[in-house]
């Protein structure tokens, strides 16, 4: 069943002759206007995995053929679904497809999904024939507000997330608020970890408002969630104009994701979905802020507060000590040299990157933090 679109909001990633629009809305799968400026070439490939292909394949089929001013060549790659084939064998499927079809370097690749979708086709985009056009069109929340959005792509290691991947910008991004109704409520909370993210390291004020109206985007409230939605890109849409290729005020952005991406690789990706592994490791930097002196116990206690009203775990895994979580953030991609980078903050509202947590207190302070 299709919607009309609402009036949707268009939001800029300014990046010179590269920069590219978000567009927001309820319906915009069925809106030609959104996909049909940005395709390259006649050649069009999308890519989605088995859970969101019954829900929104066809439709989107029908608004590429509806919106065509040539005939399209488009075919479609089904991959399967979870964290855990987030692979550099599973990009090879979607490269395979590319050229068992003849595709050449004006081809378009779309992908619908989630992170993980997003990640792979951005990645094997920027591969292919040295790299070309894809469009994203984000279904979950934790997508919609960061990870289709920055150019960042790539696969994960079975020894650390991401750890292979390029930087490469699609040419719009899709964001249909309606694709949320199918989303499981524990992927929904998984989403509201990165969402609480920009509150606690950029906009204090739209950290009130995420207090005040986490109710109504757990009950998947559409005015609620276009609101969350659009500051959040915005926020991320700034950082990443100010520094693309994180050499410094982008690596922000990954507050709680050091601690995140250990519990992540150590559990099994998938075992604790990415947000939610986040969400634990944002608590974890609260508390390692609140214990380096530059956050107020009122204020980590209000962090965890939001970050658990999400829906979001404070407590790490059991069955993690201190030298499980250090072996695996020595692979984190923010280190230098020997240091382990940390995003820490050092007020509600404002993050810094710091690597001079004496060694000794980092393992104490991973030691002694609650666990379940």
């Amino acid at each position: 069943m299709t919607r009309a679109a609402s009036p949707s909001r268009t939001l800029n990633v300014e990046l010179g002759e590269r920069s590219y629009p978000i567009h927001i809305g309820t319906g915009l799968l069925d809106e030609p206007t959104c996909f049909a400026p940005y395709i390259v070439g006649t050649q069009v490939m999308v890519v989605t995995n088995e859970t969101i292909a019954p829900h929104y394949l066809k439709r989107l089929l029908a608004t590429l053929e509806k919106g065509a001013s040539r005939p399209l060549d488009v075919r479609s790659v089904i991959l399967p679904d979870g964290e855990q084939y987030k692979s550099i064998a599973q990009v090879e499927h979607i490269w395979d497809a590319l050229l068992e079809a003849g595709f050449n370097r004006r081809c378009t690749l779309i992908a619908l999904g989630g992170g993980v979708i997003g990640d792979m086709v951005g990645f094997a985009a920027a591969a292919y024939q040295r790299g070309v056009a894809f469009i994203q069109v984000p279904t979950t929340l934790l997508s919609q507000v960061d990870s289709s959005v920055g150019g960042k792509t790539g696969v994960n290691h079975p020894l650390g997330k991401n750890m292979i991947g390029a930087f490469w910008q699609p040419k719009a991004v899709v964001v249909d608020i309606a694709s949320l109704a199918s989303l499981p409520a524990r992927e929904l909370s998984a989403g509201l970890a990165e969402v609480v993210k920009y509150g606690l390291i950029r906009d204090i004020a739209f950290l009130a408002w995420l207090e005040e109206h986490m109710a109504a985007l757990r009950a998947l409230d559409e005015a609620a969630l276009a609101e969350a939605i659009a500051r959040s890109c915005e926020i991320k849409a700034e950082i990443v104009a100010a520094d693309e290729t994180e050499q410094g005020v982008r690596a922000l952005l990954n507050l709680g994701h050091t601690f995140g991406h250990a519990i992540e690789a150590h559990q099994g990706y998938g075992n604790w979905l990415h947000g939610e592994a986040v969400g634990a490791g944002m608590a974890m930097a609260a508390s390692l802020s609140h214990q380096r002196g530059w956050l107020s116990a009122a204020d980590r206690d209000r962090a965890h507060a939001v970050i658990e009203r999400a829906g979001l775990p404070l407590a790490a895994p059991a069955n993690m000590d201190s030298a499980a979580f250090l072996a695996r953030m020595r692979l984190d991609k923010k280190n230098l040299d020997t240091h382990i980078r940390l995003i820490l903050l050092t007020a509600l509202g404002e993050a810094c990157i710091s690597d001079t947590t004496p060694p000794d207190q980092l393992d104490a302070f991973i030691e002694a933090y609650p666990r379940r």
